[in-house]
């Protein structure tokens, strides 16, 4: 049956349509544009939370973050948070890259993926998120197409059991 909106073909309404929490994934909110029209940076960040968005959003240090480096001249700045798990299998079920808030690309089409190391919990969250992105998991295994993956945050002061998973950290919260 064709739908009468052609933005409902759009398969992410069938996952909102499925998970408890669809205001999770639906984004669309006031002033988060990332900064540039699509197409027009030079380059892409898209910052990551391992957590559900409801926690995040909560975090102050993150929209900072996020408010800052959408500042940068030619640069495009979007978010991405962990799913929970019906939507992670919804997701996986039908082969749905994570992909960021604002335009939903899928995180392996970024320049560089930032991630906010909150508290030690959220390292497993870290891994899923990859791989859900389309990045592999492992450094040596990323070649020059995939993005740079960097952490930084609290997490960060001692980011030895992280190392084989991250391009570059930096060290210390702030």
């Amino acid at each position: 049956m064709p739908y009468i909106f052609d933005e409902l073909e759009d398969p992410i309404w069938q996952m909102l349509s499925s998970v408890k929490r669809p205001s999770r994934y639906a984004g669309g909110e006031w002033g988060a544009d990332g900064g540039l029209v699509e197409g027009k940076e030079r380059s892409s960040i898209c910052l990551a939370f391992p957590d559900v968005y409801e926690v995040g959003m909560s975090y102050l240090g993150f929209q900072i973050l996020y408010n800052m480096a959408s500042g940068i001249p030619g640069v495009r700045v979007e978010r991405t948070y962990c799913p929970w798990p019906d939507a992670e299998a919804y997701m996986r079920e039908n082969r749905m890259a994570l992909g960021s808030l604002e335009s939903g690309r899928p995180l392996s089409s970024f320049d560089v993926v930032g991630f906010t190391l909150q508290y030690e919990l959220t390292s497993t969250n870290i891994l899923t998120m990859l791989d859900m992105g389309g990045i592999p998991l492992n450094v040596s295994e990323r070649g020059e197409k995939d993005p740079l993956v960097v952490a930084g945050g609290p997490g960060a002061f001692a980011p030895e059991p992280l190392v084989p998973f991250f391009d570059a950290f930096c060290i210390g919260d702030g």
